[in-house]
């Protein structure tokens, strides 16, 4: 029944399909366009033209492709956005991560550190002023970032 029908419509789009065009000059110097060759003369020019539907619908699966390739997307878009506010927060807490250890610095307390067997040694003026130093950088560091 299928292939009828396709015969079908073959035989209905064959005329179409095999239609020629010519275009030439009349005596009076217009330019003609017609289905038949210019009579009596030789100076017609046989035109191809496209007999094929400029925009044919899309098919279910070319919609269904699509859709789903919107989804995707929007899919991909909504993790670089999840990602970015994760990485924000990071950032966020990070930055007050660096500004508390940079206050606890300069706050005027006795700083210690832990040697290497473990036991609590205290900072000299030098040592504190590198501290206060090395803990202002990790601000400038982690706070440029966010």
């Amino acid at each position: 029944m299928k292939k009828l029908i396709v015969a079908a419509i073959v035989l209905a789009l064959a005329p179409a399909a095999f239609a020629q065009l010519y275009k030439y000059t009349d005596k009076d110097g217009k330019t003609v366009y017609s289905d038949t060759p210019p009579p009596g003369s030789t100076d017609g020019k046989q035109i191809r033209i496209n007999t094929a539907p400029a925009d044919a619908p899309k098919s279910a699966v070319a919609k269904d492709k699509e859709l789903d390739k919107g989804r995707k997307e929007a899919t991909d878009k909504a993790k670089k956005a999840d990602n970015e506010a994760k990485r924000k927060a990071d950032n966020a807490e990070r930055c007050a991560n660096a500004r508390e250890n940079l206050r606890v610095a300069e706050s005027g307390r006795r700083q210690t550190r832990l040697n290497s067997k473990g036991e609590v040694e205290y900072l000299d003026d030098q040592e504190i002023e590198a501290n206060k130093a090395a803990r202002r950088a990790d601000v400038d560091r982690a706070c440029k970032e966010s």
